[in-house]
């Protein structure tokens, strides 16, 4: 597992990520933990507080300074970029789960973990790709990208991505034992859940001409790199840095104003599937929701949709 910079000024910081690691959680979670400690043992370093001495001002002040534009990362750079109202709350949690880590195994801490509140999160207007959008999307791989294994490679991916709804990392790591000979895919998903996707005939199809595109290779990963450092690798799978940068050119090229992206394409899945009429319990289970409320707020009914249900149903019409 990948180390995020030292935090050892933090007391029992190792008991922390080791308490995390027996409960199951996986590397990459664990590695997000430290990472968000270690921008909180920055801060005070840098205004010269230990941590025994935090007070809910410093709190306070650590909040602000996550919110700033000229805020230093753990590594001493500076950045000029917001954070999300999100990613602020997250390394908040990440604080206030070390200090309730602390009071359980009856170690002092300076400030109790309800010190630690939560900020403000922004309501953005949802917005979904259209669903002739969607398809020029996945589409332009075959007329944009050259190298035609490359665009196998990348039709087959985006088609996957809409007729499954995966996320990006359950993309990247789908192997090609994955998928049974009726197109659905065994997925271990977030927080090692499991389900199945379901691939469409087209999808299936796209895959099958990429596999005869794909050659010779000894890796079992389905979607896997032509170049770079990764490409003569046993194990070389696709990177989901490549995939967002792929999606970003292809929406760009096509001159799409909303921000599609592959998890966009996720949302637009779950939204299309409920406008043509499908169960919400169903869409949980296919995105491997653990909560309906969370389902609910992927499902965007688009602009569209909307205006034509507020035409046909509205009361006072005519």
């Amino acid at each position: 597992m990948p180390h995020a910079k030292s935090v050892e000024s933090l007391p029992y910081i190792d008991d922390y990520l080791l308490n995390l690691q027996a409960g199951n959680y996986s590397p990459e979670t664990v590695y997000n933990y430290e990472r968000d400690l270690a921008i909180f043992e920055h801060f005070i370093k840098s205004i010269h507080v230990p941590f025994d001495n935090v007070s809910k001002k410093t709190v306070l002040y650590y909040k602000a300074y996550l919110i700033s534009r000229d805020r230093k990362t753990a590594a001493s750079r500076v950045t000029l970029r917001s954070l999300a109202s999100f990613s602020i709350n997250r390394m908040l949690s990440s604080l206030r789960s070390y200090l309730k880590f602390l009071i359980d195994q009856d170690h002092a801490t300076p400030v109790a973990p309800t010190a630690v509140t939560l900020v403000k999160t922004e309501r953005h207007h949802p917005r979904v790709g259209e669903f002739n959008e969607i398809v020029r999307l996945i589409e332009v791989p075959t007329k944009l990208e050259r190298h035609k294994p490359t665009a196998a490679r990348n039709r087959a991916m985006l088609e996957v991505l809409f007729s499954t709804g995966m996320r990006i990392s359950e993309l990247t790591n789908l192997k090609i034992n994955a998928i049974d000979t009726l197109g659905r895919i065994f997925v271990r998903g977030k927080g090692k859940k499991e389900r199945f996707v379901y691939l469409t005939e087209r999808a299936h199809s796209f895959i099958q001409q990429y596999l005869k595109l794909r050659g010779h290779c000894l890796s079992p990963y389905l979607f896997i790199p032509y170049r770079g450092r990764n490409a003569n690798v046993k194990d070389k799978k696709i990177s989901p840095n490549y995939v967002q940068e792929r999606v970003k050119r292809y929406r760009e090229y096509l001159g799409i104003n909303v921000p599609l992206s592959p998890h966009s394409i996720r949302h637009a899945f779950a939204t299309y599937l409920a406008e043509s009429g499908a169960n919400p319990a169903a869409i949980q289970i296919l995105l491997g929701h653990e909560s309906l409320d969370t389902t609910t707020r992927y499902v965007h009914a688009s602009d569209r949709y909307a205006e034509q249900t507020h035409r046909k149903f509205h009361p006072l019409k005519r």
